[in-house]
């Protein structure tokens, strides 16, 4: 060997593009743009029509702003708006949407990683990251796979009025767990505020009308008819699942859409005791279509515990608990990779059915450390050890490992959670401790 050392070749940084559509956004955009600072190149928004302060804060945040007149047409708009990007890559962003600093710098390390020099360019002409639907207090909802990062080409655009996708071959896709891209426009108060969801609902109409044989059109109505709270709404929702679940077309029904209609139906009926043998039904016939699905094993033991045979419920929750430690499962789950905790909560209520003081108490110090603001889960954890005979300064000293009596806020939460409980005096001890 002659001991020189191997040159490697040099790799030119990636350009990223950031492309995004907006219409009165302006309590949303700010945070959507500044999370993109220092790593995207160039900001591109394009309003379609704001009448709020959408453009100035844009404007103000460096973005190179556009406008496009709205045709009803949301791949209409992201095409115009990938059109005025000069970048290597696209990255497009809705403006209640955001990465934090490390997937944003994760992104473009990994967009580097896989465009070297050597490489024919589109080898990979897309990336996949995770989606992760927070509700109104920033927790997760759900968390699922979302193509929005893709190579600078003319070949690659956006098709379909809603629900618009982009157009590349599976093939041509990695996918990257490093990166996600957290989502708050679908909460509540989000839905309230600007009536997204009685916008795709009218523009899903008018495409059904046109294809009325599309399930995965069926499946978004369905799916955007779902997260409405009067009656009507629900009932359409509940059919048109009904209907989706039970075609023969079902397994060219976008996955995703599939798993969260499953949720819908079991999580509908679950709570009725009359309904429990038809739920059971529904989740096993889930995993029949997704084997070992960590949302639906958990299902099923919810439902199983509900019936009373905890034994079983058992030992699905500690397989689930298994699976979600070693990663097994979560591709084809959506729910309790996002927010463990659910899975936890369960685990605590089968383990007090079963009058499992000590799996109780283990789990729910185990939820508590992670999140010591879940009423739900300290109100019943108060309850059992008092109920099974831990005495109060045992069960004090205990909490005292999570929270701290002489502060008020703790001490009140804590007060609060044993109230709840029909704990009164385990409650005016608590107060009575913070005074000191």
């Amino acid at each position: 060997m002659s001991g020189k050392k191997k040159t490697q070749p040099q790799r030119h940084p990636v350009r990223l593009s950031l492309c995004m559509i907006a219409k009165n956004e302006e309590k949303n955009i700010a945070k959507a743009l500044e999370s993109l600072e220092g790593v995207a190149f160039e900001k591109i928004v394009v309003d379609t029509g704001s009448t709020d302060r959408t453009v100035e804060i844009a404007s103000k945040a460096g973005a190179k702003v556009y406008h496009f007149k709205w045709v009803n047409d949301f791949a209409a708009a992201r095409n115009f708006s990938v059109k005025q990007a000069s970048g290597d890559w696209i990255l497009s962003l809705d403006a209640d949407e955001y990465l934090s600093p490390e997937g944003a710098s994760g992104l473009l390390d990994f967009l580097n990683q896989i465009q070297p020099e050597s490489e024919p360019r589109g080898k990979i002409s897309a990336v996949s990251c995770m989606l992760v639907n927070l509700d109104d207090t920033g927790r997760q909802m759900t968390r699922s796979g979302i193509l929005r990062v893709f190579r600078n080409s003319p070949a690659i655009r956006f098709i379909g009025r809603i629900h618009e996708q982009i157009t590349v071959g599976v093939n041509d896709i990695v996918h990257t767990d490093e990166v996600a891209i957290y989502h708050t426009g679908y909460s509540e108060s989000a839905h309230m505020d600007t009536g997204k969801a009685q916008r795709n609902i009218a523009l899903l109409r008018e495409e059904i009308v046109a294809s009325p044989d599309n399930l995965d059109l069926k499946a978004y109505l369905a799916n955007s008819l779902s997260m409405g709270t009067d009656k009507e709404s629900q009932s359409e929702a509940e059919n048109l699942f009904g209907e989706i679940l039970g075609s023969k077309e079902l397994g060219r029904v976008n996955k995703v859409l599939r798993i969260k209609m499953y949720i819908y139906l079991i999580s509908k009926n679950m709570h009725d005791t009359g309904k429990l043998a038809d739920c059971e039904g529904i989740c096993r016939k889930a995993l029949v279509a997704f084997p070992g699905s960590l949302d639906f094993e958990y299902f099923l033991a919810v439902v199983l515990s509900r019936k009373g045979e905890y034994d079983m419920a058992w030992e699905l929750l500690t397989g689930c608990e298994a699976k979600l430690i070693s990663g097994a499962g979560i591709d084809d789950s959506i729910m309790i990779p996002a927010d463990p905790v659910i899975l936890l909560s369960q685990m605590i209520l089968t383990a007090k059915n079963m009058g499992d003081i000590e799996n109780v108490v283990l789990y729910s110090t185990h939820v508590l450390t992670l999140d010591k603001t879940r009423m739900s889960v300290l109100s019943p954890c108060i309850a059992t050890l008092l109920h099974y005979g831990v005495s109060e300064d045992e069960s004090i000293e205990l909490l005292s490992n999570i929270y701290d009596f002489s502060d008020s806020d703790d001490a009140r939460f804590v007060a609060d959670a044993a109230t709840n409980c029909g704990a009164a005096g385990f409650a005016e001890r608590i107060i009575l401790m913070s005074r000191l």
